[in-house]
């Protein structure tokens, strides 16, 4: 591991409790202790002296709506557990994002968007935390002004959902 003198790991420590992230750790190691380190044994160094490093405040957001309760599908469709409109404040429209019950194989959360030009496409995340979407044609961008809301709501219902 890394051999840091007692007075490199206080420093190591002073710096991690000021809020520092491993970045900013890493870098003041090399500029003012002459001392290079990979990002993994950065991260190493910081486990081995027990060092908690501090969260970034998260922005305080309005709390979402509780989901709607969950209805059969009579028509042998696909169950959706909730569906949350997200209010587009560029266009007027609305965003209607949903999220499926059972989501497919390979995926661990999955739902359905559809964007303020009308068209649905599929969304979910894989078990490695990867997000996807399948839309109805090859190429298909949805308009750039909803990009944001699908995001921010997007975000919310991850949260909610614990991932």
């Amino acid at each position: 591991m890394a051999n840091l003198t007692p007075q490199q790991r206080q420093l190591v420590e002073q710096w991690a409790a000021d809020g520092a992230n491993l970045n900013q750790i890493q870098d003041r190691l090399r500029s003012e202790c002459d001392t290079t380190l990979t990002y993994m044994e950065t991260r190493l160094l910081i486990m081995e002296l027990g060092v908690k490093l501090q969260d970034k405040p998260r922005e305080v957001e309005k709390p979402a709506p509780a989901p709607a309760p969950v209805a059969p599908a009579a028509d042998g469709a696909e169950a959706v557990a909730d569906e949350v409109p997200a209010p587009d404040a560029t266009t007027g429209g609305a965003l209607k994002i949903s999220v499926d019950e059972v989501p497919p194989a390979g995926a661990i959360i999955s739902g359905r968007v559809t964007f303020s030009d009308g068209v649905t496409v599929q969304w979910f995340m894989d078990q490695q935390g990867r997000f996807g979407m399948r839309g109805p044609a090859p190429g298909y961008q949805p308009p750039a002004a909803d990009i944001p809301a699908f995001q921010a709501e997007l975000d919310n219902i991850l949260q909610l959902r614990g991932f």
